[in-house]
């Protein structure tokens, strides 16, 4: 099959992005190839699942449906943390999945270093090839659940997370979604299960002036500021992601 059958099939499965991004990155695509990317488009399926590859703060990152796709709006994450960076700084990130987050900091700080900690075999495997790629030798994954107090290495001087805070049947997840692990998504008590889990545990695993920065659903500002704020920790500021929504809580140990 020639590039301009297998773009057009793809275009009406999924639309003229999704066919550009797919045949520009697949030259030679045979007919039954054509076909079963066109049944996952049509299915929902997010490109970069298709395709393995997801671009985030600048850097290729490799992408499978054992983690979530990194998303712009976790950029804000990055920023945030990249806007009070000192060199050499050590990093933890909790739920650390395809390692996108871990891999900007260490990348875009001089001298920094860091460790994700994953409880998926899958994501944490995904992480070490993303972590190998960019920034080899600099970051490291532990294949563990933050929910144990215990973390190797510790303190830090700045925790990260993009925890799973979606509540189960929130009707505002898209059809991408689907295709991520749910591990990764969804949360009890509504959404914020582990927030209060980070909010118990993190203290232990900073420095005396480490912060701790955290991704945040849209509304979810009051309720996360309320937990950390009974768990000891004290507020620094909140960041928007640009379509103006508070996506990023800082606080203070």
């Amino acid at each position: 099959m020639n590039i301009n059958q297998a773009f057009t099939i793809l275009q009406q499965a999924g639309g003229i992005r999704a066919a550009r991004i797919i045949t520009q990155n697949n030259k030679k695509l045979s007919r039954l190839r054509v076909f079963f990317i066109a049944r996952q488009l049509r299915r929902g399926m997010p490109v970069a699942k298709i395709i393995h590859q997801k671009w985030f703060y600048g850097l290729s990152f490799y992408t499978n449906r054992h983690t979530l796709d990194p998303r712009p709006d976790t950029e804000t994450l990055v920023s945030a943390v990249i806007a009070d960076a000192a060199d050499g700084m050590r990093i933890l990130d909790l739920g650390t999945g395809s390692g996108c987050v871990l891999v900007s900091l260490v990348k875009n700080i001089y001298g920094a270093n860091g460790v994700g900690v994953e409880l998926s075999r899958a994501a944490a495997r995904v992480a070490r090839r993303n972590i190998a790629c960019h920034v080899p030798g600099r970051a490291s994954v532990l294949r563990r659940s933050y929910h144990s107090r215990h973390i190797p290495g510790t303190p830090f001087d700045v925790i990260v997370s993009n925890p799973p805070y979606i509540a189960r049947g929130d009707s505002r997840v898209n059809s991408g979604a689907m295709h991520d692990p749910a591990l990764a998504l969804y949360a009890s008590d509504n959404g914020y299960y582990e927030y209060g889990v980070i909010a118990k545990n993190a203290r232990d695993w900073l420095r005396p002036d480490g912060c701790v920065y955290l991704e945040i659903g849209d509304g979810m500002s009051d309720r996360v500021c309320k937990i950390f704020k009974d768990a000891g920790w004290g507020f620094v500021r909140a960041e928007k992601d640009l379509a103006g929504i508070v996506r990023v809580l800082v606080f203070k140990k």
